[in-house]
């Protein structure tokens, strides 16, 4: 007898958008990101079918590669890289049109060479292909390719739409990313331009908003009155690797929570839209930030890892790590109190942390309510009640958890915490796309609301600017943390009374 195979019910709705005729250059297609995230994002892209029919590649890169070279290392990058084995009639398929243009981003010969390169593609279909640049690249060449785009004319197709793709950081401080904006829209219209913070592009972190706003449970008590505090926690287990040269002229603070985590705090603390439009969301966003008021010295920590065990094995402190220089006075780990003064949540505090080389690898949101008023659950034995607490976990197990008190089994009326769980994997029985999946598509079809506009990264830096600036006169001794653990003990200094980390 033949097995059926059932339906999920709730993959119903997964349609694939139709995308236009694209064109997608990579500048530093040969690089770390490229190899990693990028190539092997396009192809799960294609073996799902969600490519525009017509799609080309074109890659930008310093070596003196050919084009089968560069199809050689962009196979060899997606069959290491893929979060799924490639299926080698895809590969190809996705391969043979794959065009490479070497030299250095300063060379106008690059330019026009890559101009060529495109005209062909639409000549040869006959269908004036939409083109996105995808600046995958150092910060430094950011306005200087926009620049050579504008001054060979690759900024503007007749026929089709132009989008250029800024990966981050943008800026190292507010000024520099205000002079950045500058360079950048003197060339491009702000509606061209796709400034990327692949968090985004994770669905859980899209899942605040459905939770938020598509169930009447959450959307009442979402508020000071209900919610007593909430912690965004995003902790790494691994150290700087080989990234001493850019992870020290950074740290924790610039790294991840001047974007990522500021971004997750506006999902979580935004209004509701009026429609889910780009602007629409974007606008309420900038409002969170705008109400953030950039924290007292009292409300930040900040602390670097000494040698100690993790990954299961001996690890050394900051200072020993290959490339850092012995005199560094740059975070692994920062701590902050801050508070959106607004009607919804004045008064709540919100603590974000981030390090490295912690106890393990987590990123989550953690909402907790404020305490039931009356606490007669007392027996021997009883956990008692604990607040209401709903976390949302980005990574690595996908999924929303909610915690409630339970009686525990047995004559007597005791109380403890139990937890109702929503994971990925096991109710849509797929696994989740990458975030570089969502981004490159959403790029490709002219959907801008999970990037972020030029004013809400300068609202970002106005948070954030004040404390570097205080850090470069500060002289005290940086706070420690031995590798493996969860964190500095000085990070409890800047809770409210009553309030604790959760576990890492």
């Amino acid at each position: 007898m033949a097995v059926v195979e059932q339906e999920n019910p709730l993959v119903e709705g997964l349609e694939r958008m139709p995308v236009h005729p694209t064109t997608l250059v990579i500048f530093g297609g040969t690089g770390d990101l490229a190899q990693r995230k990028l190539l092997p994002a396009i192809y799960n892209l294609a073996h799902e079918g969600a490519l525009p029919e017509r799609f080309n590649l074109i890659a930008v890169s310093r070596s003196d590669d050919s084009n089968e070279k560069y199809r050689a290392m962009a196979r060899e990058s997606i069959e290491k890289y893929s979060r799924r084995s490639p299926d080698a009639q895809v590969l190809d398929k996705l391969l043979e049109q794959v065009r490479y243009v070497p030299g250095t981003f300063d060379d106008d010969a690059v330019f026009s060479r890559l101009g060529e390169e495109l005209g062909k593609f639409d000549e040869e279909a006959g269908v004036p292909f939409n083109r996105i640049f995808y600046l995958s690249t150092a910060p430094g060449f950011f306005a200087l390719i926009a620049q050579k785009l504008g001054e060979h004319g690759l900024d503007q197709h007749d026929e089709s739409d132009v989008r250029v793709v800024i990966e981050k950081p943008f800026g190292t401080r507010k000024s520099e990313a205000q002079a950045l904006n500058r360079q950048v829209l003197s060339v491009l219209d702000e509606s061209q331009v796709y400034r990327i913070d692949h968090y985004l592009g994770k669905e859980t972190v899209q899942n605040v908003l459905a939770f938020r706003f598509a169930n009447g449970m959450f959307e009442p008590i979402w508020n000071r009155n209900y919610i007593d505090y909430v912690q965004i926690t995003a902790s790494e287990d691994i150290g700087i690797g080989r990234r001493a040269g850019y992870y020290d002229s950074s740290g924790a603070l610039r790294d991840l929570v001047q974007n990522h985590m500021l971004q997750l705090l506006t999902l979580l603390c935004m209004e509701p839209p009026v429609t889910f439009d780009a602007d629409e969301v974007r606008d309420e966003k900038v409002k969170v930030l705008h109400a953030v008021e950039p924290p007292g010295k009292d409300a930040v920590v900040r602390a670097r890892y000494t040698a100690g065990m993790a990954e299961g094995k001996e690890a050394v402190g900051y200072l020993d790590e290959e490339g850092v220089p012995e005199d560094s006075r740059t975070e692994t780990y920062v701590a902050l109190r801050l508070e959106v003064d607004n009607w919804r949540w004045a008064g709540v505090p919100i603590y974000l942390r981030t390090g490295k080389r912690l106890a393990r690898k987590v990123t989550e949101i953690a909402v907790t309510l404020k305490p039931v008023p009356h606490l007669a659950f007392q027996a021997e034995g009883s956990v008692g009640v604990q607040p209401n607490q709903l976390v949302l976990t980005v990574q690595p197990n996908e999924g929303v958890s909610l915690s409630l008190g339970a009686k525990i089994p047995g004559t007597r009326l005791r109380i403890r915490p139990v937890n109702m769980e929503f994971l990925y994997g096991t109710s849509f029985l797929s696994q989740s796309p990458e975030a570089y999946e969502r981004l490159i598509m959403d790029a490709m079809r002219g959907d801008p609301t999970l990037f972020t506009r030029n004013d809400e990264v300068e609202e970002q830096w106005r948070i954030i600017d004040p404390i570097l600036e205080a850090w470069e006169t500060d002289e005290t001794p940086l706070a420690e943390y031995p590798a493996g653990s969860h964190g500095p003990e000085e990070a409890d200094t800047i809770l409210a009374p009553g309030h604790r980390w959760r576990a890492i």
